[in-house]
């Protein structure tokens, strides 16, 4: 995506990476589940504050951003080599952004010593970590919202 970079996360991204979250739920995520189960998935955009509570602790957060510095998808690297949220905006979805963003968070796993990265994958987030090397370990099925969901945990050694 021309004039696309990656640059680390600043607490004035919040509101904008809740949205995107919460787009990339309903829209991506309604190729491969039921309106209930994005619905249960993502209520509603979570309030910037919460969002930036929950990305305080520690962890590296990689934003891509539009040429005018405008978020438009994220990772999440914990320290332990679990990545958490990774979540696209629609309108680059298919563009190469999603995969600039993984190659700079495993350069940072890699840098930071770590052997193994995992991740609980939606179906389209699966089929994205597969041609990214990840193994399949197990499906997860469990219920949020009281409608049942599932995902995949996956992983990815280093040796």
């Amino acid at each position: 995506m021309a004039g696309m970079k990656i640059r680390s996360f600043k607490p004035g991204d919040s509101a904008s990476l809740a949205s995107i979250f919460h787009e990339a739920v309903h829209v991506v995520g309604r190729k491969d589940y039921s309106q209930a189960q994005v619905e249960a998935w993502s209520p509603k955009p979570v309030p910037a504050d919460v969002f930036l509570a929950r990305v305080s602790d520690g962890r590296s957060v990689f934003v891509a951003v539009s040429e005018n510095d405008e978020p438009v998808a994220f990772v999440e690297l914990e320290e332990n080599g679990h990545i958490d949220y990774f979540y696209c905006h629609p309108d680059v979805v298919g563009t190469g952004v999603g995969t600039e963003l993984y190659e700079r968070l495993e350069n940072a796993a890699l840098a930071a010593g770590l052997s193994r990265l995992f991740v609980e994958a939606s179906e389209a987030a699966r089929r994205f970590f597969i041609g990214k090397g990840f193994s399949l370990i197990k499906r997860r099925d469990f219920e949020r919202n009281n409608v049942q969901i599932h995902n995949y945990l996956m992983e990815k050694s280093f040796r």
